[in-house]
């Protein structure tokens, strides 16, 4: 899939509308599912409800889905995609597609329809959910588009304080991105919601295989303050994908709620 334009429409609707219409793919984003396999099941059980932002026509929740997880939820700003996987998964009985507006949600109704939502929403404004509600967020990509858009800071600091409020306590976002820490950690941190451990994938090659493994998916890379030991653990540019595994402490939020009353 071709960009096609310049990075500051990724933040845009019309973008996404007009690029699903032109690739009706399906596409999956920096990785496919059966490579980041391993560090999702060692973070999230199969009996965790996760939501899948910005799922795209992705098939990495299909696969999921194939794979044992039982409680997905996937939203998605662009109403396109909606419909292209509405019609896509029609005659698969164990996956369902709703549209309303912006929202895909998909879940497995053989196994438990009352889970089935349907709520209009928008990730920096997920207000249709409870807080607490998912034990896992999934992002392959989604912030990156926002941080290539207009308002990229306001909007990022938006997108993640939602996201840590419709995690619960201990729950886990994940992020696969392609930004290196000095350009994400700052951002990261500067909600004081989680606790955050690095991973690393290899790239892709041109004929979908990945370069020799460097450094091991589920071993965790060693990441100072300012990100700096990534570095002399990985080279000054490696090949990667990087993952943030976010984990939200509410301990971190009341220490820092504190500090600045004392101040």
């Amino acid at each position: 899939m071709t960009l096609g334009t310049t990075t500051q429409a990724y933040g845009e609707p019309s973008y996404w509308d007009n690029r699903y219409t032109q690739d009706p793919g399906p596409f999956d984003w920096y990785q496919k599912y059966p490579a980041l396999s391993p560090l999702l099941h060692l973070y999230v059980p199969l009996h965790n409800r996760v939501l899948v932002i910005g799922c795209g026509n992705a098939a990495i929740s299909e696969d999921m889905a194939n794979d044992g997880f039982e409680d997905i939820v996937n939203i998605d700003i662009s109403s396109v995609v909606i419909e292209a996987m509405q019609t896509k998964y029609q005659d698969i009985p164990a996956l369902k597609c709703i549209l309303l507006y912006v929202i895909c949600l998909i879940a497995l109704d053989e196994f438990f329809p009352e889970r089935l939502v349907d709520i209009q929403m928008d990730v920096r404004d997920m207000s249709g959910f409870e807080s607490g509600s998912f034990d896992a967020v999934l992002d392959k990509g989604t912030l990156d588009s926002i941080m290539c858009g207009h308002n990229s800071q306001d909007n990022a600091s938006k997108m993640l304080e939602e996201v840590g409020r419709v995690l619960k306590d201990n729950g886990v976002y994940i992020l696969i991105t392609y930004g290196a820490p000095a350009y994400r950690l700052p951002t990261l941190k500067k909600l004081s919601l989680w606790t955050i451990k690095l991973h690393v994938v290899e790239k892709p090659m041109a004929d979908g295989n990945s370069e020799q493994i460097k450094w091991e998916l589920t071993n965790p890379v060693s990441l100072d303050e300012s990100g700096s030991s990534v570095e002399t653990a990985l080279g000054r540019t490696p090949e990667v994908h990087f993952i943030y595994v976010c984990t939200k402490d509410e301990s971190l939020q009341s220490s820092s709620s504190k500090q600045e009353i004392e101040f």
